[in-house]
């Protein structure tokens, strides 16, 4: 069998990141996993995130809050901290750390 290559999730993470890094890092027919690196990155006050498919999504590093429109609800989240976000349930990040890199694991996938 040939050399299986390691990769770690905290490398090759640029020092400047004008906007979130979104790196595909592998996927299948009905998913797909990315890490994201934010780096005080937030989405605008008048833009809402609607994805098709069903994210799960842990951090890794760094801090964040999400908001949800249907609720109103805001989840602030610390490394270890997971969620998953039904398909088409309408968020935006309120903010990432401008301390540290704030390192995500996402999940993109159809429930059906």
């Amino acid at each position: 069998m040939d050399q299986i290559p390691i990769n770690n999730l905290f490398e090759d993470v640029p020092n400047q990141l004008p906007s979130e890094l979104f790196q595909e890092i592998t996927h299948g027919k009905r998913f797909r996993l990315e890490r994201i690196v934010s780096d005080g990155n937030h989405t605008t006050r008048d833009q809402w995130l609607d994805q098709p498919e069903t994210e799960w999504v842990a951090l890794l590093n760094g801090a964040a809050r999400i908001e949800f429109e249907e609720s109103d609800v805001e989840i602030e989240l610390k490394p270890g901290d997971y969620l998953t976000i039904p398909a088409h349930a309408r968020h935006r990040v309120l903010w990432t750390s401008e301390i540290e890199k704030t390192v995500w694991l996402a999940i993109h996938f159809d429930r059906s």
